[in-house]
C-alpha cells in the first residue's frame, strides 16, 4: 500500500513536472507611442513626456519581460526643438534619437513627416539611431533607381527591413515567433523617396511572414480608413497598431482590432498578449493609458530631456521672460493639424490672423497667413504656455503691414484657394470667398479691384517662395511698413502672446 502511494506520488509529480515544462501559453506585452514631436511633458507639464513613458516602460519590464516598445511613425518632426539652431545648424530629430535610442525602442515604423527632413538630415538619423527600424513600402530613390533605405553604421550597412521577426519564449522555454509588417502613408512627396504601394507591400510582406511565424501584427502609418482596409485584406493580423490621427481610438475590424494613441504621449496604448501554442488562438487585452504626473518619471531619461529642454528656453528667453508661464487656456481644442490648417479656416488659423491684426491695433483691413508656416500638426487644449505659441510657429518670422491693390489681394487669395491641401492654403481674416457669385468679400462688402487694402502679411509671403508673384517688389505692392524691434509685430510669436493675454 505504502509502494503503492509512492508510485502515485511520483507519477503526479511527473505529470506536474511535465505540465510545467510544456505549458503553451506565451504572453507578451505591446507598449505603444505614435506620432510624438515634444520630448516633454505639455500643458504646462501636465501631460505627456516621454521620461513618463519610459517610467511605465520599465514598469511593463518588471510585470513581464518579453515587453515591446514601438513607435508607429512620426517623430522626426514637427518639432520646437527640432527646428532651434545649435551651432549653426537645427537639430531635425536629433533630440528624439537620442531620447529613443535611450529608452531602447523595439521597432519603429516611418510616419510622413519623417520625410520633412531633406535627404541628408533624414540619412543621419538612420545612421545616428540604435533601435531598430521597419519600412514596408517606402524605398529610397536615387539616381540609380530604387533601393531600401539603410543605416550606415561602422559594422556594415544594414537595410531597413520591409517586414521583421522577434523570438520570444515564456519561462518554461516555449517559444514562438512574431512578425511585424508596416505600411506609410503617401502624403509627403519627396524626390528622395518613393513610397510604392503601401497596400501591395504589406500584402506581400504579410504572405513572406505567415510560413515563418505563429502570429503577426502591423505598425502602421495611414489614415484609418487605410488601416481598415488592410485589417479587412489580412484576417489573420489580429492587431494593427497605427497613428496619424492624433486622437486616439480602438476600431474593431472583423476579428482584430487597430489602436492609435494620442499625439506626443498624452496617452499610450498597452496591449497585453497571450498566443496559445496548441490552439493557435491569440487573446489581446487593450488598455489606453493617460501620461501624467501620476505615471512617474525615469531619471535617465529625464536627464536627457532637460538637456534638450535647457538648450531649447536658451533659445526662447531672447524673445520671452518665461516660456513657460500660463497665456491662454483653450476650452476647445485649437486645431493646427496639417490636413486641416492647409486645406480650410480653423479656429487656430481665425486665432493667429487675429493676433497679426492686433500686432497693427487693429489698423488694418485683414491679415493672412500660408498653412504651412503652422508647423504644430495637433490639437491644442487646456493651459497654452509660450512654448506651445513657438510649437506653433517655430519659424517666428515678421508679420508685415501691407497697402495694396486689390487686384492683386484678388489674385493672392485665389492662388491661396486654389492650394488646398498644400502649404500655401492661407488662413485669413476678414477676407472670405463666395461660392455662390465667385468673389471675394471683405466683411459685408467685396473686394474692389481698384481700392488700396492694408493686409497685415506675415513675412514668409512676402519672399515669393509659396506664392511666386508675391514678393516686396510686386506690381500691386505700394507700401511695406517698417517694424521696430520693440513691436509686437516684430515676431509673430510676440503678437500671438500679446494677443491672448489681451483676451484672457
Amino acid at each position: 500500500m505504502r509502494l503503492l502511494k509512492i508510485v502515485v506520488l511520483l507519477w503526479a509529480c511527473t505529470t506536474l513536472v511535465s505540465c510545467t515544462e510544456h505549458k503553451p501559453v506565451v504572453s507578451f506585452t505591446f507598449l505603444q507611442v505614435n506620432d510624438v514631436y515634444e520630448i516633454s511633458p505639455l500643458e504646462g507639464g501636465t501631460v505627456g513626456g516621454m521620461a513618463r513613458v519610459e517610467k511605465l516602460h520599465q514598469d511593463l519590464i518588471a510585470e513581464n519581460p518579453n515587453t515591446f516598445l514601438f513607435m508607429a511613425g512620426d517623430f522626426l518632426n514637427p518639432s520646437l526643438i527640432g527646428n532651434i539652431k545649435i551651432q549653426g545648424k537645427r537639430v531635425k530629430g536629433r533630440h528624439m534619437i537620442e531620447v529613443m535610442n535611450a529608452m531602447k525602442f523595439d521597432l519603429v515604423a516611418l510616419g510622413n513627416h519623417e520625410f520633412d527632413l531633406n535627404e541628408v538630415a533624414f540619412q543621419e538619423r538612420l545612421d545616428q539611431a540604435t533601435f531598430q527600424w521597419i519600412a514596408t513600402n517606402p524605398m529610397h530613390n536615387t539616381p540609380d533607381g530604387l533601393s531600401r533605405f539603410t543605416v550606415n553604421a561602422k559594422k556594415g550597412n544594414k537595410p531597413l527591413p520591409k517586414e521583421f521577426i522577434f523570438h520570444i519564449q515564456n519561462k518554461e522555454g516555449v517559444a514562438i515567433k512574431i512578425g511585424f509588417i508596416s505600411a506609410t502613408i503617401n502624403s509627403n512627396p519627396k524626390n528622395y523617396v518613393d513610397y510604392g504601394d503601401f497596400y501591395q507591400a504589406a500584402i506581400y510582406a504579410n504572405k513572406k511572414l505567415l510560413p515563418k511565424t505563429d502570429v503577426i501584427f502591423g505598425l502602421t502609418h495611414l489614415t484609418i480608413e487605410q488601416d481598415k482596409l488592410l485589417a479587412r485584406s489580412l484576417p489573420n493580423i489580429p492587431l494593427i497598431m497605427g497613428g496619424h490621427e492624433h486622437v486616439h481610438m480602438s476600431i474593431p475590424v472583423g476579428d482584430a482590432v487597430i489602436t492609435k494613441a494620442d499625439a506626443n504621449a498624452k496617452t499610450v496604448y498597452i496591449h497585453r498578449i497571450t498566443f496559445n501554442t496548441q490552439t493557435k488562438e491569440t487573446h489581446i487585452v487593450s488598455e489606453l493609458r493617460a501620461i501624467n504626473e501620476a505615471t512617474g518619471t525615469d531619471k535617465g531619461i529625464d536627464e536627457i530631456v532637460q538637456k534638450w529642454t535647457l538648450l531649447l528656453n536658451t533659445q526662447l528667453e531672447k524673445i520671452m521672460e518665461d516660456p513657460s508661464d500660463v497665456i491662454y487656456t483653450a476650452k476647445i481644442p485649437l486645431d493646427g493639424r496639417d490636413t486641416f490648417i492647409r486645406s480650410e479656416q480653423t479656429n487656430l488659423g481665425d486665432l493667429i490672423t487675429k493676433a497679426m491684426a492686433f500686432s497693427f491695433d487693429n489698423k488694418v483691413d485683414g491679415a493672412i497667413v500660408n498653412g504651412g508656416s503652422i508647423r504644430i500638426d495637433d490639437q491644442l487644449q487646456g493651459d497654452i504656455t509660450g512654448v506651445d505659441i513657438f510649437r506653433i510657429l517655430p519659424f517666428g518670422g515678421s508679420v508685415l503691414k501691407v497697402e495694396l491693390k486689390g487686384s492683386l489681394l484678388i489674385k493672392v487669395l485665389n492662388f491661396g484657394r486654389l492650394k488646398s491641401g498644400k502649404g500655401a492654403y492661407l488662413q485669413r481674416f476678414q477676407f472670405d470667398y463666395n461660392k455662390e457669385e465667385k468673389i471675394w468679400m471683405h466683411g459685408l462688402e467685396k473686394i474692389h479691384r481698384t481700392k488700396v487694402y492694408s493686409v497685415a502679411f506675415s513675412e514668409y509671403l512676402l519672399t515669393g517662395n509659396d506664392i511666386p508673384f508675391l514678393n516686396k517688389e510686386a506690381p500691386g505692392v505700394l507700401k511695406i511698413h517698417k517694424n521696430k524691434p520693440t513691436d509686437k509685430a516684430s515676431d509673430i510669436r510676440k503678437a500671438i502672446i500679446a494677443y491672448l493675454k489681451s483676451i484672457l
